[in-house]
């Protein structure tokens, strides 16, 4: 995608992505520079995501790499007080950083589930709770969390699925709370998603994966970053509180 092409529906406004180094945060923070936000590239490895940023800036594009861990609020006060005194405020989140530690539930280790916990649930309110009053200081905002089709449960990810799950009832929450301060709070849930993960899946086992969902092919990484762009838009204006499904028609709820 040329960071040319589209239009600049973020004109002006100041992003932060988490687990920007790779994958779908990667993608979003190229979306949202391509339509022309500033955005801080944030993620626990910071050179992968110095490669996100370095990338966006030699097309041309404002983007600036941050080392952040989500599951530490003092690293969540540096990264949203670095936006606001570098860039001047703090106009969207996009709370995409997770990963997996997948075992039945029987089998699984409790470092394994509060790992993924932290992360993914508890990572993603302590965002929210940073960036909300900095949104307040701008009247207004827009934050966008990262939740998945496995919500509804997934075979082998209890962790997982119990994180994506409280997302969706943190996001409606945020929904409610803030709504009156201008801030909107959405959500995406991803299905699976052409990434190296999936693409080293064995051959036939993708093979059904596949042949399960309707439009017969995983995501990508572009297309869930064009959802997120959407959510964060003022084309979405009217919409808070709402989880979108990204699956290829692989859920309906």
């Amino acid at each position: 995608m040329s960071l040319a092409r589209t239009t600049p529906r973020f004109r002006g406004r100041i992003a932060l992505v988490t687990g920007a180094g790779s994958g779908i945060g990667a993608a979003t923070a190229r979306r949202l520079v391509a339509e022309g936000a500033h955005t801080a590239c944030a993620d626990r490895d910071l050179a992968a995501a110095a490669i996100t940023a370095q990338a966006i800036t030699d097309e041309g594009g404002s983007a600036e790499a941050i080392g952040h861990d989500v599951t530490d609020p003092t690293s969540w006060e540096q990264a949203v007080r670095h936006c606001i005194e570098a860039f001047g405020g703090l106009d969207v989140l996009v709370n995409n950083a997770g990963f997996t530690r997948d075992r039945t539930a029987v089998k699984m280790s409790e470092s394994e589930w509060d790992e993924v916990i932290d992360v993914h649930l508890r990572g993603t309110w302590l965002g929210c709770r940073q960036a909300l009053p900095a949104m307040r200081e701008r009247g207004g905002g827009a934050i966008v969390n990262v939740s998945s089709e496995s919500r509804h449960g997934s075979f082998g990810q209890a962790n997982y699925a119990a994180a994506k799950a409280g997302i969706v009832g943190l996001t409606r929450t945020i929904a409610l709370e803030h709504a009156r301060h201008g801030i909107r709070c959405n959500a995406v849930a991803p299905g699976m998603v052409d990434t190296p993960l999936t693409q080293a899946m064995d051959a036939e086992i993708a093979g059904r994966m596949r042949a399960a969902i309707p439009m017969a092919r995983f995501g990508t990484a572009n297309e869930i970053a064009a959802a997120i762009s959407f959510l964060a838009s003022e084309d979405a204006a009217y919409i808070t509180g709402q989880t979108l499904n990204c699956d290829g028609g692989t859920t309906w709820s």
